[in-house]
Formats: structure tokens, C-alpha cells, sequence
């Protein structure tokens, strides 16, 4: 699917895009544009990848609409990774998230329908379902926007797409890479709670998620990979049994401080809402959650993908329902990442 074409990814310094771009290389595309604002991870990524890897480095915002418009000359697929992703950052700058994550959506919205894209993929958060958070409104409304983007497309042949993710391990400035750091430094480790829950998934799974997405998308849905659950309090207990020996300390050297939500933050994270959970079909490793606008005959829009189990069983999909992690199970998880985790510091 990939051979031969031209593809944006935007946010593509960023941890989840330039991932995306290593594993797009390996698929031969005529050339990658990477797309991103940040000139020192521009530069970062170049030095990285091969040097006879077929990339382009573009700087640019995508709330930038002229520079958008000659970066996107001749594209083929795009990649949406671009976004302002931090929750408190978004609660305390609310437009400026509006701006990049719904604004800047919609300027690449635009230009796809003016390019004859092929296909379009926007990665999207579980804290779009139900927003409590700012973050996860901009990003709800962004969903929204590239899923209605295929009802006034006329005859474009340009397919609309979202996945949503739970939390992806691995990228920088992830809790994951915060707790690192802080047990290196022997620092106390700040919890929300205890009890609160998060889905999380490898930035691998992540990956192969975005492009299965692509294949199978014929327009308007949002995907969602199946994912267990952690909580918090097991998390960051299995952290230090993991990580305090590789720093040289013994697990009680380092304490576990509660200091309450953040703004905008959730005490379980939903991936599925009950109301999705009536269009949402669902495979051995995927939900696929199907927008009611053009809906006629449910059955045979279910026959649209390959490998459908049928409707749903889940009427309501969260961290708190999800099948749960162990916590030997995360010590084992931790320690065959131990050596990716650390290379992020």
C-alpha cells in the first residue's frame, strides 16, 4: 500500500511520527515529508535515520496554512501525529490547543480534499471519549472533523480516518520517562492515586495499529487496538522493583508521594463510550467504531472489513472494565523494555 508513494507525517520529530516514519522506510515510499515546527529534533531524527534514507525535513505548523499547502504538493497519504497531547498544558492554554489540535486539522482536512489524497490518518487519545479535559475536547472535535470530512467530500476520493490510543510507552515525556528520571535521581515519585487506572501499549503496537488502520479503512471510522490496564499504584511500585537496582539503590530508597489529580485528569480513562459502543464493531485485536451519520443498513456496513467478530460485547470500554495487568506481569513488561526505556533519558 505504501510502495512507491509520497507521505506527510506531521508531527514526524515527535515520538510516535518519527517511530512511524523508521517503520514506514522499511515499506519503500517514493519519499517521507516530515513535517514538525522543532529545527533540534529535525535534526535529531537526521541523524538517526540512514543517510541514504528517502526523507524530506520540512519545518512548519499545521495551523500554518500557506506552508502547509506546498509542503502537501503531491501527496499521496498522510499521517496526523501533530498535536498539543500534555493535558495540563492544554487546560491552562485552552486556545492555543484549539488551534493546533481541532484548527490545524482542519487546515490539513482542506488541503487532502485539494490534494486528491489517498487516504488520511488522524491519531487521536482515549481522552477524547467523554472529554473531561480540554485536551481531550480539541481532540474529540478533531476526530469529529476528519470523520465528517468524508460526507462533504463530493466525489474525492479521499478516505478520512482516526485510531485512538491509550497511553504509548516509550515516548518522551510520557510518565514512563518522568519516573525514570526521577528514580535516577533518587527523587520521590508523585501519584495522582493509587487506584486510578490507564491503558497503556508499546509504541511497536502503537505503530502497527496506525498502518493496519490505513489498510482497512473505508472511511469515517476510528480504530481502537484492545489493550489492558494498569493501576497506578502497582505501576509505579513495579518501577522501582525494576529500576532502583539499575540505579543502584534498594526499592525503599525510593518513596511514592500522593499529591491528587492534576486539572482536567480522570479517574479512569474510556476508550469506548456506551453511545459508541452501538456502532462499534469489533475484531480478535481491533474495535472499530463506525460513525452513525450515513448508516442505513447496520449489517451491511458490518460486512465492510475482514475479520469482523461482530458488534461489540462491551456496551462500555474503560481502564476501570478492561482486562488488568498484574503486577509481575508489568515487572516482566518493564524489564524487556528496560533497555529502550533508558536509551530515552
Amino acid at each position: 500500500m505504501f510502495k512507491g508513494k509520497t507521505i506527510l507525517v506531521t508531527g514526524g520529530t515527535g515520538s510516535i511520527g518519527s517511530a512511524l516514519v523508521k517503520r514506514l522506510l522499511r515499506e519503500d515510499p517514493k519519499v517521507i515529508r516530515i513535517y514538525s515546527r522543532d529545527e533540534g529534533k529535525h535534526f535529531e531524527l537526521q541523524n538517526e535515520l540512514p543517510q541514504d534514507a528517502n526523507v524530506r525535513f520540512l519545518i512548519g505548523d499545521v495551523r500554518d496554512r500557506e506552508r502547509l499547502r506546498f509542503a502537501m504538493h503531491g501527496v499521496d497519504i498522510v499521517f496526523h501525529c501533530a498535536a498539543m497531547k500534555h493535558v495540563p498544558y492544554c487546560e491552562y492554554n485552552p486556545f492555543e490547543a484549539i488551534k493546533t489540535n481541532v484548527q490545524g486539522t482542519q487546515n490539513l482536512i482542506d488541503i487532502s480534499l485539494e490534494e486528491d489524497v489517498e487516504i488520511f490518518v488522524n491519531v487521536s487519545t482515549d481522552k477524547a471519549t467523554q472529554p473531561f479535559s480540554t485536551m481531550g475536547a480539541s481532540k474529540l472535535l478533531a476526530e469529529r472533523l476528519v470523520s465528517a470530512a468524508n460526507y462533504y467530500k463530493g466525489k474525492r476520493r479521499t478516505i478520512f480516518t482516526s485510531v485512538r490510543f491509550g497511553n504509548v510507552i516509550g515516548t518522551r515525556g510520557s510518565i514512563f520517562d518522568l519516573l525514570i528520571r526521577k528514580i535516577r535521581d533518587k527523587e520521590p515519585l508523585p501519584i495522582t492515586h493509587p487506584g486510578m487506572t490507564r491503558f497503556f501499549m508499546p509504541i511497536e503496537k502503537a505503530i502497527e495499529l496506525i498502518l493496519e488502520s490505513a489498510k482497512m479503512a473505508q472511511g469515517g471510522e476510528i480504530f481502537v487496538l484492545k489493550m489492558r490496564s494498569v493501576t497506578l499504584g502497582e505501576l509505579f511500585e513495579a518501577f522501582i522493583e525494576v529500576f532502583a537496582p539499575l540505579f543502584g539503590y534498594k526499592k525503599d530508597e525510593i518513596k511514592i508521594v500522593e499529591i491528587g489529580p492534576r486539572p482536567g485528569e480522570k479517574f479512569h480513562e474510556t476508550l469506548i463510550s456506551p453511545e459508541e459502543s452501538e456502532w462499534t464493531l469489533e475484531t480478535d485485536d481491533l474495535f472499530i467504531i463506525q460513525t452513525p451519520v450515513e448508516i442505513e443498513n447496520f449489517e451491511f456496513k458490518r460486512k465492510r472489513y475482514n475479520g469482523i467478530n461482530g458488534k461489540t460485547r462491551f456496551e462500555f470500554y474503560t481502564s476501570e472494565n478492561a482486562e488488568r495487568m498484574s503486577k509481575e506481569e508489568l515487572k516482566e513488561y518493564l524489564e524487556s523494555l528496560a533497555k529502550s526505556l533508558l536509551k530515552v533519558q
